[in-house]
């Protein structure tokens, strides 16, 4: 069995206390970098004409070969915390349903998503990075492969697949006017112990309504999600 021991999270490229204080490596400590792509920041629109850069709500975890999950890494504070802003009481099932139902907690309102009362707390949390981002960690008794998956979405990036006027119960609805818009992307990768770097790769979307767990292969009916991030590489020290 994998023994796993979270470490700590790196703050944000350009950040000044990390100008100050860079994480520091010991033998044996993984190192996940998000490179942020073209779409990482989207505009979303506020009142008046007036939009806010958003950066996308993501989490990665680690799960065996087998597909059971084993400990999340970093999951974004509003999915965490259920800290969503002008969401109009709609809870963002569609946000990261792959990552909800791998945990496969369910929560007082029968969603997987967790709540305000009930806050994500076996792992790490955070504000969205606004640009490429770093993780640390630290495995105890590395000796099987670890399955690393990330997943990211962003709020209200519809395109013509996946509109806002979707109806609930519509192939392509995705949470309605405050939803997704376009489904949530997924990478994976499969670390070995004798590995010392992986890239992750896109290995499909998540369901567009946040209904079940699926990793669905069709990306021909995606945009700007394909480019909200540039690379995930995995690198152990």
């Amino acid at each position: 069995m994998i023994g796993i021991e979270i470490m700590m999270i790196a703050c944000l490229v350009g950040c000044t206390s990390c100008e100050k204080e860079e994480l520091s490596y010991v033998d044996g400590d993984f190192k996940v970098e998000i490179e942020a792509g073209e779409h990482w920041l989207y505009d979303f629109p506020l009142i008046l004409g007036l939009s806010a850069k958003n950066p996308p709500q993501f989490a990665i975890w680690i799960e065996d070969t087998e597909g059971n999950y084993l400990s999340t890494l970093f999951v974004t504070n509003r999915i965490a915390t259920e800290g969503w802003r002008a969401n109009g009481g709609n809870r963002r099932i569609e946000a990261l349903p792959h990552w909800c139902h791998q945990r496969g907690v369910i929560y007082e309102d029968g969603f997987m998503l967790p709540t305000k009362d009930h806050p994500f707390t076996d792992g790490i949390s955070g504000a969205t990075p606004k640009d490429s981002h770093t993780v640390q960690l630290s495995l105890e008794d590395f000796n099987e492969p670890i399955v690393i998956k990330a997943e990211f979405n962003h709020s209200l990036d519809f395109n013509d697949f996946f509109p806002e006027n979707a109806a609930e119960g519509d192939e392509n609805y995705s949470g309605g006017n405050m939803g997704s818009g376009q489904p949530a992307i997924v990478y994976a990768g499969t670390f070995y112990p004798d590995h010392k770097d992986l890239e992750l790769v896109i290995v499909g979307r998540s369901s567009s309504d946040g209904s079940d767990g699926n990793i669905y292969a069709d990306l021909e009916k995606l945009s700007t999600a394909k480019s909200i991030v540039e690379r995930i590489s995995v690198t152990i020290q």
